[in-house]
């Protein structure tokens, strides 16, 4: 007998509606970013690819029986849809239209998820999330390296595995690269950080957790992760300065603190190749600056627009593949983010794309220095880490990397915007515990 579509309709809605699904909403929907890699040298990009539209399905149904709880001008910041709608509007110049919309829609895919999670989970609810999806693939990684470098003593080539880690690295896990794999760890030491700090788990899981991410960051061998590392400790101390200071000096703090990153910025340029002998990345930078060097070229062609949207790098379509044949390489990025857009997406990409990234870090600093809930720290930490790593990898736009920018950039706007000044409209939502912005735990009226 078959269940009457009026029933089967109110269970959908009252599934799509419950805590429960907004939970493992989002841990599937995380784990399927973190994992790209795996998934695709497993079971195909394809498979990945449908995974994601099915997440994006499955979040849109989320939103749409829950939209009572929204206001469209809440949901979203603009400086994000400027991004999206400049990157689509490429399309009327890229050298390949098929390439722009596929990387745009891969684009538009990532971010969409970040906004239904960002807008189903508080800010605790995230993190735990996120927790709980790191230990899973970092705990994988380790087993993996060790499956091939001790055990079997074999490489896992379908996997990106060299198996090295008898040799104390570097180490690639499941994400492809060290520095995929270092830049992970660091997130995860930040986020099993703030877990721990929010007593969420227990303190032998905390101590686990945060042993693993650091382990294989050391194995990684990445030279971004020692670079990652400094910033992070820096950005803790400087908010931690803060936080401590009396409000009424909070103001003449943040300005000093402000010139202070500026100058830092200006002796590390000058500083330079002494950094770079000291962390050990000569290679590594020669490397990208030859590779950057070449991409001024192009950006000279066209400063204005760029050359079209793709994300990741195409190898079949220009000026890619001319990058790549002048270099005899095989680059899939241009190995900073910044570049990438400005090649990609022009001068006016690249303004957007700043604001985007400036509005978020200067947003979710200034909450986190008001608020006294350490949560509220996560999200600065995390997008310094994010913004910092995107002067040597483009990870911050496409996959893991840009869905933990949006992510972030959402929590900030949610936080402290104009949008704060709108009304709630329609039915609230239901007050976490602690109530509707408890500082204790940092919950939002969002999250059920």
């Amino acid at each position: 007998m078959s269940t009457p579509p009026a029933l089967s309709a109110s269970w959908l809605v009252r599934t799509l509606d419950s805590a429960a699904f907004a939970q493992s909403f989002a841990h599937a929907a995380i784990a399927a970013v973190f994992a790209e890699h795996l998934v695709e040298r497993t079971a195909g990009r394809v498979t990945w690819l449908t995974v994601i539209a099915g997440l994006c399905i499955l979040g849109a149904g989320v939103l749409l029986v829950r939209r009572r709880e929204f206001t469209l001008v809440r949901l979203v910041p603009s400086t994000l849809v400027f991004f999206l709608g400049w990157a689509l509007a490429s399309v009327t110049w890229t050298t390949d239209v098929s390439g722009t919309v596929g990387g745009w829609l891969a684009l538009a895919g990532i971010a969409f998820l970040a906004v239904v999670i960002a807008n189903t989970r508080d800010t605790l609810q995230t993190v735990r999330a996120l927790a709980d999806v790191f230990r899973v693939l970092l705990a994988l990684s380790l087993a993996l390296e060790l499956l091939s470098g001790v055990f079997l003593d074999m490489p896992f080539t379908f996997l990106g595995i060299e198996g090295d880690i008898a040799a104390f690295g570097p180490v690639q896990g499941i994400f492809g690269t060290r520095n995929a794999l270092g830049f992970i760890a660091v997130l995860a030491l930040i986020t099993f950080y703030i877990e721990w700090r929010t007593v969420s788990v227990r303190t032998g899981v905390s101590l686990f957790s945060a042993v693993l991410a650091a382990f294989l960051a050391a194995l990684s061998d990445s030279p971004t992760v020692l670079v990652l590392a400094v910033a992070t400790a820096i950005a803790t101390a400087a908010l931690g300065l803060v936080r401590r200071t009396p409000r009424s000096l909070r103001g003449t703090v943040q300005t000093v603190l402000g010139a202070t990153v500026v100058a830092g910025a200006m002796v590390g340029y000058l500083l330079r190749e002494r950094i770079i002998a000291w962390i050990g990345a000569g290679t590594d930078f020669s490397i990208r600056a030859e590779l950057w060097d070449r991409i001024a070229s192009f950006v000279r062609v066209e400063p204005v627009r760029g050359w079209g949207w793709f994300g990741s790098w195409s190898r079949t379509d220009f000026p890619f593949n001319a990058i790549n044949f002048a270099l005899g390489d095989r680059h899939a990025s241009a190995l900073n983010a910044y570049v990438d857009v400005a090649l990609q997406l022009g001068w006016i990409g690249l303004l957007i794309f700043i604001a985007f990234c400036g509005l978020a870090l200067g947003r979710a600093w200034l909450v986190a220095s008001e608020r006294r809930s350490i949560l509220y720290a996560w999200t600065p930490l995390i997008l310094v880490t994010v913004l910092v790593d995107a002067l040597f990898e483009s990870f911050p736009l496409h996959g893991s990397g840009w869905f933990v920018l949006v992510l972030c950039a959402l929590r900030a706007a949610q936080s402290k915007s104009w949008r704060e000044r709108i009304r709630e409209v329609g039915r609230p939502a239901a007050p976490a515990a602690g109530g509707p912005d408890d500082t204790a735990t940092g919950t939002h009226g969002i999250a059920r």
